[in-house]
């Protein structure tokens, strides 16, 4: 069953633009705060993310930030990148 967004409550599919549609896709995709830790290494879950953020690109007429996010969302897929340390912990450098 399709459950629908808060920002977007249609009777039908056909009433949303394509964009519409994307924007719901990519705010269902994005990996809230609440659940960084938890899918920050997902593969499935960034590249996912990635994707469907450069389908809102290329259809906001965007082609260069459409092929940067499915480079990346390919790298998810290829493993060639991997999870940056959580933003909220800061860097630690180590001494000798």
């Amino acid at each position: 069953m399709l459950e629908s967004t808060d920002c977007v409550k249609p009777a039908n599919l056909d009433d949303l633009s394509t964009l519409q549609l994307a924007q719901a896709l990519i705010e269902r995709l994005t990996i809230s705060p609440n659940d960084w830790h938890k899918l920050k290494s997902n593969r499935k879950a960034r590249s996912s993310e990635q994707a469907a953020a450069a389908i809102v690109f290329l259809l906001k007429d965007s082609p260069d930030e459409a092929l940067s996010r499915l480079q990346q969302a390919t790298a998810w897929l290829d493993r060639s990148i991997s999870a940056p340390p959580c933003p909220s912990h800061g860097s630690v450098e180590l001494t000798k």
